[in-house]
């Protein structure tokens, strides 16, 4: 927002008065000096314009300051922009946890920086302007000198004095305007080079040369011994990872959290890029297929549901697929979020607040997987999103779910084993590598990791129903 609101402000200011005082300023000298030397006495102007070029050192060095301290300026509004922001969108966790004072603190020593940074460019300017007009000054008083002295020794007339002295009056303005401008042209300069810094940076994932012309995914999957580190950090989060899915099939992922699932499905979205052929969609190693087909190809229910501010079928259809209504109210019906949506006064037309704050987490995970479906992809992804629902409402999705599934490549990841146990596969997933691997039947039937979270989950099912 700051670089919307100020930055901008300040360039266009630069680019707009700036430009049209310089220019004014420009010619109105250009032509006073020339009517001063050619009518009245070039030495008279020479002496009276002796000032010019100290004005010229001062506008240069105090361009230089205001622009380094102008630039701290926006970085300090940058912050202070962010705390509030922050702050509004937290405001319940804020109000949960009492924590209204220690926020303020916060706000109070963030705006304080904010003043700091203006006085310390207010002081400059304070002194940059009575600089620029004391050397002014200078040249009237050097004019009424000299030239009073010529009019006594009759080397110029007293009619060609007051003219002279006009002259000088009218090259005040032009004079100031120089001061005024440097300061507008520095701050936009500054501006300029923040909002450059955002123009000029290029995103780490992009389409590279050797891109193939694929319109189409028909969904097999398979990684080959993959290893993955993310960027700036130095351990592994995933090592030796190889398995496949046939397109068509359901892959289940288990694993503790932390052991590295999410990041699989990341490489596979090419939110980060995995090296290269290591994963593959189709035989095609992932960094040859074009990204806008990879993402639209790919329905993604991520575990941080983010829902906009706008209505719940803008939201269902945010990928645009311009689908009729009914077939969207049929997609949030095999979401299990269709009788919610109908107790709404306004029912799709709903407005749900910011980041859906007017519904609740179930109704949020339902409403992104009725998202993820109206896109009809030719591989489903879901990352832990029935965790915020009942078991009940879990198997009547995954009940509505199985035609979905059967004609796509779906990639289920739970904690809930209760959600994989139909998968055609399953992967579990411990501490960046792939432990196990099999059907439900087949791994129940093992030591391991899978045996030993059913065998706990089924216990808490127990005392469950027991209580």
């Amino acid at each position: 927002m700051a670089h919307a609101t100020n930055d901008i402000q300040a360039v266009r200011m630069a680019l707009g008065p700036g430009i049209v005082l310089s220019t004014d300023a420009i010619f109105l000298s250009t032509i006073i000096i020339i009517m001063m030397v050619r009518t009245i006495d070039l030495r008279l102007t020479v002496l009276a314009l002796m000032p010019l070029p100290f004005m010229v050192a001062v506008v240069t060095g105090f361009g230089r300051v205001i622009h380094r301290r102008f630039k701290l300026v926006q970085e300090a509004f940058s912050s202070l922009s962010d705390r509030a922001q922050e702050n509004f969108s937290g405001i319940r966790v804020v109000k949960g946890f009492a924590q209204e004072a220690a926020e303020m603190d916060r706000f109070r020593a963030v705006n304080q920086t904010n003043v700091d940074k203006n006085m310390h460019l207010v002081r400059v300017w304070g002194l940059f302007m009575p600089l620029v007009q004391f050397l002014s000054a200078l040249s009237f008083i050097i004019a009424l000198g000299y030239g009073g002295i010529m009019v006594i020794d009759g080397t110029i007339t007293l009619g060609d004095f007051v003219a002279f002295n006009s002259y000088l009056a009218m090259l005040t303005w032009p004079m100031l305007a120089i001061g005024w401008v440097m300061n507008m042209i520095q701050r936009g300069k500054a501006s300029m080079d923040r909002l450059n810094a955002l123009f000029d940076e290029r995103p780490e994932i992009y389409d590279e040369e050797d891109v193939l012309p694929i319109e189409k995914l028909q969904g097999e999957v398979e990684f080959r011994h993959l290893n993955f580190t993310y960027p700036g950090s130095d351990e592994a989060a995933l090592k030796d990872i190889s398995f496949s899915v046939p397109a068509g099939h359901t892959l289940g992922i288990l694993g503790r959290t932390g052991s590295g699932k999410t990041t699989l499905v990341n490489l596979l979205l090419r939110l980060f890029n995995a090296p290269r052929g290591t994963v593959f969609i189709d035989g095609v190693d992932i960094r040859k297929i074009p990204l806008e087909t990879l993402r639209e190809q790919v329905g993604y229910v991520p575990q941080d549901n983010f829902l906009f501010s706008t209505t719940i079928r803008s939201n269902v259809d945010f990928a645009d697929t311009k689908r009729a209504p009914e077939d969207i109210e049929e997609y949030t019906k095999l979401a299990q979020v269709y009788d919610n949506i109908a107790e709404f006064p306004k029912k799709f037309d709903t407005l749900v607040g910011e980041r859906g704050v007017t519904l609740s987490g179930g109704q949020k995970q339902r409403l992104s997987i009725a998202r993820a479906l109206v896109k009809e992809p030719s591989i489903l992804i879901m990352d832990d999103s029935l965790s915020a629902v009942d078991t009940e409402t879990e198997e009547a999705i995954l009940n509505n779910l199985k035609g979905v599934m059967a004609a796509r490549t779906t990639i289920l990841i739970a904690h809930r084993i209760s959600t994989l146990k139909q998968a055609d596969q399953i992967v579990v997933i411990d501490e960046g590598s792939v432990i196990q691997q099999g059907t439900h039947e087949q791994l129940i039937a093992e030591p391991g990791l899978y045996k030993e979270l059913y065998e706990k989950q089924l216990l808490e099912e127990e005392i469950e129903s027991a209580g």
